[in-house]
C-alpha cells in the first residue's frame, strides 16, 4: 500500500491562527465596522471559519451575529459549516 502525501504539495489549506483574528475584536465583539486589516484578516483566515465555529473557545464569536456582519462587510463567503 501506498503513503498518503497529506499536506505537501497541492491544494494549500489556510494556516488557522485565530490570534490573527483579534484585529477584528472591536467588529466581531463590538460591532464595529470592519478595518482594512479586519477585512484582510478574515480572508486569509476563510477557510478556518468552520474550525473555529466548532472549538468552544471561539465558537461563540464566530458564530455570532457581530461577526456575521463584520464577514458580510468584508464581502468574504460565509461557509456552511
Amino acid at each position: 500500500s501506498g503513503r498518503a502525501k497529506s499536506g505537501s504539495g497541492g491544494a494549500s489549506t489556510a494556516h488557522c491562527n485565530a490570534g490573527q483574528l483579534m484585529v477584528c475584536a472591536a467588529a466581531i465583539i463590538g460591532g464595529a465596522a470592519p478595518s482594512a486589516s479586519c477585512c484582510s484578516s478574515l480572508r486569509a483566515q476563510q477557510g478556518c471559519f468552520c474550525q473555529y465555529a466548532r472549538n468552544p473557545a471561539y465558537g461563540g464569536y464566530i458564530g455570532s451575529p457581530t461577526a456575521h456582519r463584520a464577514i458580510v462587510a468584508c464581502h468574504v463567503a460565509v461557509p456552511s459549516c
